[in-house]
């Protein structure tokens, strides 16, 4: 049986297009092209080769590829020496390596809200059915 505090880990591979919300109550890589919001409860990854364009929220975040949007960490944020992130963000602790690129408007606070409540469970939906 699961705990609540999941330990999970999700993958969006390389070469792989995500259009859509993506909640997790664990963590999640991207290695792929997502379109549209990420969420997670731990922390999200962004490879080398990953492309997200939209906003993402988690405890912690890396980036090493490409986002396009506002992120949001609530503990710690760092940007690769490939990253470039293109977007308003706010962590209570920012990294950058040198040669990563960076546009837009950063704040900085202890207090990051949390990408959702703790005891937020992501919705089970059921697959559309189609005529």
């Amino acid at each position: 049986m699961k705990s609540e505090n999941s330990s999970e880990l999700n993958l969006v591979a390389a070469g792989t297009i995500f259009e859509g919300k993506l909640k997790t109550p664990g963590s999640i890589r991207i290695d792929g092209k997502v379109i549209g919001e990420i969420v997670a409860i731990q922390n999200i990854a962004v490879g080398q080769a990953g492309d997200i364009d939209g906003n993402i929220s988690a405890k912690n975040i890396t980036i090493g590829g490409k986002i396009n949007g506002v992120v949001m960490a609530q503990e710690k944020l760092v940007f690769e020496s490939k990253a470039v992130v293109r977007g308003d963000i706010r962590a209570a602790k920012l990294v950058i390596d040198e040669g990563a690129i960076f546009d837009g408007k950063c704040m900085m606070s202890e207090k990051t809200p949390a990408p959702y409540p703790p005891d937020h469970k992501p919705e089970q939906r059921k697959p559309e059915e189609r005529p």
